[in-house]
């Protein structure tokens, strides 16, 4: 049985690859059931496997991600959050019918990193703990007697 009172929130990056795509997968860790939670991004370039590999570190299988285009939810889906998580994505995106209050959330690129795997790996886990944080601290702030 589906709870129509959850609350709807769309994260929003360029690729959805990285930024989008750990944002979602925080607060469905952190939010549990009380929220529905997608991603899309304007030029989805599929989900990093660096990605997956810091959340797997954590314990959330990513597996099932898909990286989505933002058309995907204009005009089918209404959001109670839209949430940009990099620049790119908050100054060209579109107006989104349908999206109630509009959040942004800078993020540098952990893809644009350029070095080692081993290296990639410390800027993404550095991404993966700056989202939990702020995610975290937007449930305390926005929801604070439903956690």
């Amino acid at each position: 049985m589906s709870n129509p009172k959850r609350v709807k929130v769309l994260f929003l990056c360029t690729g959805n690859s990285c930024r989008s795509q750990i944002s979602e997968a925080w607060l469905r860790i952190l939010g549990g059931d009380k929220f529905y939670v997608y991603s899309a991004g304007l030029e989805p370039h599929g989900v990093s496997p660096f990605a997956k590999a810091v959340m797997k570190e954590v314990g959330y299988d990513m597996r099932q991600h898909r990286s989505k285009h933002i058309d995907v939810y204009i005009g089918r889906k209404q959001f109670d959050y839209l949430i940009s998580v990099c620049s790119d994505a908050e100054k060209r995106c579109p107006y989104f019918p349908g999206s109630g209050q509009r959040i942004y959330w800078r993020f540098e690129d952990p893809a644009a990193f350029e070095g080692t795997d081993e290296e990639k790996m410390a800027v993404f886990r550095e991404t993966r703990d700056l989202i939990k944080k702020q995610i975290e601290n937007w449930l305390a702030d926005s929801f604070p007697n439903e956690h």
